[in-house]
């Protein structure tokens, strides 16, 4: 099951614009139309201590020799689903033919990405409406059950 951003499949990563660093996206569970929405980068980098062959190239090099690289990798976006446990135990016990993958809004940088997904689960008041989205909290701050006594 591909990703749809405006109407458009996108199966590589290619597909976005170079500037791309993640994504928001919203999945939905087509038979009782809840939904799930959430952020994901596209590429990460992690440290990855320098090989025999990395270190070859300082021979000579004056000062500190690094110990470490920085290396990117492209992650898991396109078998992503999401982080729900609801929503994970329903994608286990149900056909994928169930399930609607599509991106919102596309961010060039991880704080960016972050306001993107905060400003969409706010916009959604996804916490206020606890029968249409699985998302049970933002940020960590604010949760479905802070919402419970006002009803």
């Amino acid at each position: 099951m591909d990703w749809l951003y405006k109407g458009e499949v996108m199966s590589s990563i290619e597909d976005f614009p170079p500037s791309t660093f993640g994504f928001t996206y919203r999945v939905t569970h087509i038979p009782s139309g809840k939904m799930y929405i959430g952020k994901k980068v596209l590429k990460f980098t992690r440290k990855a201590k320098l090989t025999k062959k990395d270190l070859a190239m300082y021979e000579g090099v004056q000062g500190r020799k690094p110990s470490y690289k920085q290396v990117i990798k492209e992650s898991d976006w396109q078998t992503y689903w999401g982080s729900n446990k609801i929503l994970l135990n329903l994608l286990e016990n149900e056909p994928i033919e169930n399930f609607k993958r599509e991106i919102l809004t596309l961010a060039p940088n991880k704080k960016l990405l972050t306001y993107e997904e905060t400003k969409a689960l706010f916009l959604y008041s996804v916490l206020e409406n606890p029968h249409e989205y699985f998302n049970d909290n933002i940020l960590g701050k604010f949760f479905t059950k802070d919402f419970e006594t006002q009803k």
